[in-house]
């Protein structure tokens, strides 16, 4: 494949190599693009030497060399093409337009644009434009009508925040005042998630009304996460020969939906997106339509412009997220366009559910079996014995090395659900902290 208006190549990261250009120059253009290391101008692939500290350092010259911030609208991923290991830089187009080498400020030195398969430095002229019309109505420059904020759930879910981590996270507003990403992400807040159960095709009857919030928007996703599995009912068809399983919705694709309404929901309206589930189907609703200057084609073909670039970096930093532009794909795959409906205000995606299973007088028996602990859950519970452990032990036992996964979706769920326990609960961090069975969790295991 050879270079386009969104793909470039580049042979290997020298210090020479102008990195900051290209991606100042997809940044700044509306579909962004994508940057290859370890292939030459004609496509073919030459690999790389060092493909950790490469991967490293573009993170870092990217972070630090890069105005406004670009942390949340890139991703660097290591690929294998033709036997060799190759990087991949995944950019978004940002809506805090023009974006800039912080060496030489919003200059023609320092402004790039993609124009054809070149990064051309941008005119003044529309630098000035561009600056003008910067979108400026965004949770990272919002400031938070509360400043007494706590972020323990945040710190439980890192471990390893330092005392720079509010600005660090960028959630901080150029004034250096809470913004409202981090009321969102703060331990106490206003904002609540609602999933709802209706009795039949409408919004009539009304069976179930549950709402996840008031606290960090992590632990509120989780929780709708959960709640959603438990409703995504596994049916089995046992034959003679065979056990037959399948869910009323596709776990990937709902799991993904789940995340990009969460993730790209418009905060600013002050409406959270909301979940309702139906006899035929589910629907998740999320405030806000397409990006401006995002069409539908561009939509769907995976172009990502994340409207808040501030809960993507931090929920890819949770391996909550995986890379930008993967999440649609992923829904199509399943479900189609046809499942997606834009609004003037409003973004709606619509799954049926599968075919009912019905008792046959055969040789099929239909059983209906409801998750009520997760799979990760129950893998903790089968380590754990009647001694007190630590989050270390915990995570040799189960044969994980990375922290955030571990805290994310074994630990902190086995917490929420009471099946274990803290030995010094008024001090999570505690370095003393061990962990221990309670009566329901001896009785699930």
């Amino acid at each position: 494949m050879s270079e386009t208006n969104r793909i470039e190549y580049k042979e290997k990261l020298t210090r020479d190599l102008d990195l900051e250009k290209e991606v100042i120059a997809f940044l700044n253009y509306l579909e962004g693009g994508l940057i290859y290391l370890g292939i030459d101008k004609q496509g073919k692939v030459l690999g790389v030497d060092d493909i950790d500290s490469d991967m490293l350092k573009i993170k870092d010259r990217i972070k630090n060399n890069i105005a406004p911030s670009a942390m949340g609208l890139f991703d660097v991923v290591a690929e294998e093409r033709d036997g060799k290991d190759i990087i991949k830089i995944i950019v978004a187009g940002g809506s805090e337009k023009p974006y800039f080498k912080k060496k030489y400020g919003m200059t023609e030195k320092g402004c790039f644009i993609r124009v054809g398969t070149a990064a051309e430095p941008m005119p003044q002229a529309m630098i000035d434009k561009l600056f003008a019309s910067r979108t400026r109505n965004s949770i990272g420059k919002i400031k938070s009508h509360r400043q007494d904020l706590s972020f323990e759930q945040l710190h439980i879910y890192y471990q390893e925040l330092n005392k720079q981590f509010k600005k660090n996270l960028e959630l901080l507003t150029e004034d250096g005042f809470l913004n409202y990403a981090a009321y969102l992400l703060a331990d106490v807040n206003n904002v609540s998630i609602k999933v709802a159960k209706y009795k039949g095709l409408d919004r009539v009857d009304l069976l179930e009304n549950n709402e996840y919030g008031y606290c960090s928007l992590i632990k509120a996703t989780k929780s709708v996460l959960d709640k959603i599995a438990v409703e995504n009912t596994t049916f089995a068809t046992i034959t003679s020969k065979e056990r037959i399983e399948r869910k009323l919705w596709n776990p990937v694709a709902l799991r993904e939906a789940i995340y990009n309404a969460i993730v790209h929901n418009d905060y600013t309206r002050e409406v959270p997106p909301k979940f309702e589930i139906f006899d035929d189907r589910i629907e998740i609703t999320s405030a806000g339509s397409l990006p401006d200057g995002l069409s539908k084609e561009d939509f769907f073909e995976g172009v990502s412009m994340p409207r808040n670039k501030e809960l993507m970096r931090i929920y890819r930093d949770l391996d909550l997220v995986e890379q930008l532009g993967s999440g649609v794909p992923r829904i199509l795959k399943s479900y189609g366009k046809e499942c997606f409906r834009f609004m003037d205000n409003f973004t709606r995606m619509t799954f049926p559910s599968s075919e009912k299973i019905t008792e046959q007088v055969t040789e099929q028996v239909t059983e209906q079996v409801t998750e009520q602990v997760t799979e990760q859950v129950s893998k903790l519970l089968s380590v754990m014995g009647r001694d007190e452990t630590t989050t270390a032990e915990l995570m040799t036992k189960l044969d994980m090395r990375h922290r955030p996964t571990f805290l994310y979706n074994y630990l902190q769920p086995a917490l929420d659900a009471k099946l274990i326990e803290m030995t010094i609960p008024d001090k999570p961090k505690s370095s003393k902290q061990r962990y221990r069975l309670t009566e329901k969790g001896k009785q699930i295991k």
